[in-house]
């Protein structure tokens, strides 16, 4: 009879083992599940001030980029956000470039990359600008920043005369190279 017990206590043993693993995982879960309830609760948040401030800005505050502060005598800065319905289904991260505007109104990343192409002494490949930003010179990120580098194209920041060389727009200070 004592190879019973003996087989008991060990599966007993195997049980509370296991137990005590599941336990943990459970504690482990919980904690991420709290994280994950935390970052839901911010993005509710910041998508009811967004949409908040959306629609408390009046036309005339969106098209001076929502500063009612701004001299009367200087011209308003066109916002991208210009005329937003109050219903916001997506957010334009990257205006259109317009006269007046500045690097400072575009995400970090755009801004960081804007600030490396007019610091260059020539046009720049995307393989060039990754390391200045701060990031290896990995094949993913070197995509990911020449979509951004696009896109800057796309949106007048930047050019790209030559495919894969990106410069400085020629209009800078609201001048044109074509009214030159």
């Amino acid at each position: 009879m004592n190879s019973l017990f003996e087989e008991l206590a060990a599966r007993e043993a195997a049980a509370r083992v296991r137990v005590e693993e599941l336990e943990a995982e459970v504690a482990e879960l919980s904690g991420k599940l709290g994280l994950a309830r935390e970052s839901l609760e911010r993005l509710r948040i910041a998508r009811e001030t967004v949409a908040e401030v959306l629609a408390e800005m009046t036309p005339e505050k969106a098209a001076m980029g929502g500063d009612a502060r701004q001299p009367a005598t200087s011209a308003p800065v066109a916002s991208a956000y210009a005329g937003a319905e109050r219903q916001v289904i997506g957010v334009l991260a990257v205006p259109n470039w317009q006269p007046g505007m500045g690097p400072e109104v575009l995400p970090r990343v755009c801004r960081d990359i804007v600030e490396v192409v007019a610091d260059a002494p020539g046009p720049v490949r995307a393989k060039q600008i990754v390391p200045r930003i701060g990031l290896p010179a990995e094949t993913g990120k070197i995509e990911c920043r020449r979509s951004k580098l696009k896109r800057l194209v796309e949106r007048g920041w930047l050019d790209e005369d030559v495919p894969g060389l990106f410069t400085l727009a020629r209009r800078r200070g609201g001048v044109s190279s074509n009214s030159r």
